[in-house]
């Protein structure tokens, strides 16, 4: 089977990629054909979830083995095809892509094509400039300007 997955930022209202994945390609396939469709470089520790039909968040599948309760499922991207989690047209995922401030793309599986596989992932569409990955805090702290508090800042004269 070939998914085709089409996501989005909440950040750039043009913005879009469509990729076309075969359904036991690894969460980890998935991860790098998103990180070249929009040109982020694979060095943040991002991580999968499995989201609600309103974009809660519920399994997540990450990048590294986490030392969880033996009680709780674990999942590894590398270890993990995608058709174990999705299942069905309209499922949705979110992909965080910078930790630190949980910046994130919103994921949908808009179609399964039955039958057929591909070697590689494809990105097969592409719309507007994907979010810079990190925010630069530097930046915009030294962008801000600062508030001249002096004696008379409460109103006492």
């Amino acid at each position: 089977m070939i998914y085709r997955f089409i996501f989005v930022s909440d950040e750039v209202d043009d913005f879009y990629r469509e990729i076309q994945i075969d359904s036991e390609a690894s969460f980890l396939d998935f991860h790098n054909a998103i990180l070249e469709s929009v040109g982020y470089p694979d060095d943040q520790m991002t991580s999968f979830f499995i989201g609600e039909d309103n974009w809660e968040k519920r399994e997540e599948i990450t990048r590294e083995e986490m030392n969880t309760s033996s009680d709780i499922d674990s999942w590894v991207m590398a270890s993990t095809p995608l058709s174990e989690l999705v299942e069905d047209e309209k499922q949705r995922l979110i992909y965080i892509f910078d930790p630190l401030t949980d910046r994130c793309f919103f994921i949908e599986l808009k179609e399964i094509t039955y039958g057929k596989s591909i070697d590689k992932a494809i990105c097969t569409g592409k719309g507007g400039e994907a979010p810079k990955q990190l925010i630069d805090f530097d930046a915009i702290s030294a962008s801000t300007t600062s508030l001249d508090i002096d004696e008379n800042f409460y109103g006492d004269e």
